[in-house]
């Protein structure tokens, strides 16, 4: 059996969703176990879970999804749903699955995580498509925010 040769990713890529035609860029997170697409809604209808995307466009029923428990860094436990998406990265093309969460704070829309990236890609930090601005603007934000926090 061939082994397919890793594809080698930046820490921050453009990411086709092949299932819902849309491009977003995702930060590479090797740190993190599972994936995650930002979404602005999710509901529970007759046909199935209904998902309106971090555009506030983009729209997709999944007739299949699961709720799993996620556990941050910090120890901090949150149910979220869990769906299958055909996504592209580069020119690799992959089905994988994502946790459904809430990223309007973040500078990325999509985190890939260590379940999407094994055995597929190596992380390079010095490449990628990386969103420099948006990132440079969320630091003062966050400097800002703890300045004004007094101990």
């Amino acid at each position: 059996m061939d082994k397919k040769e890793k594809t080698i990713i930046g820490r921050a890529e453009k990411v086709g969703f092949l299932t819902l035609g849309v491009v977003a860029h995702a930060r590479i997170d090797t740190g993190a176990k599972t994936s995650s697409v930002g979404i602005k809604s999710a509901t529970e209808t007759s046909d199935g879970l209904e998902v309106v995307f971090f555009d506030g466009v983009t729209r997709h029923i999944f007739s299949h999804y699961d709720r799993v428990v996620i556990s941050s860094s910090m120890g901090h436990q949150q149910v979220r749903y869990k769906v299958r998406l055909q996504i592209q990265i580069k020119s690799r093309r992959i089905i994988t699955f994502f946790t459904l969460a809430n990223r309007d704070t973040q500078v990325y829309p999509v985190l890939i995580g260590r379940n999407t990236l094994l055995k597929k890609f190596i992380v390079d930090v010095e490449r990628g498509s990386i969103l420099k601005e948006a990132e440079k603007e969320r630091s003062r934000k966050l400097q800002a925010q703890t300045s004004e926090v007094r101990i």
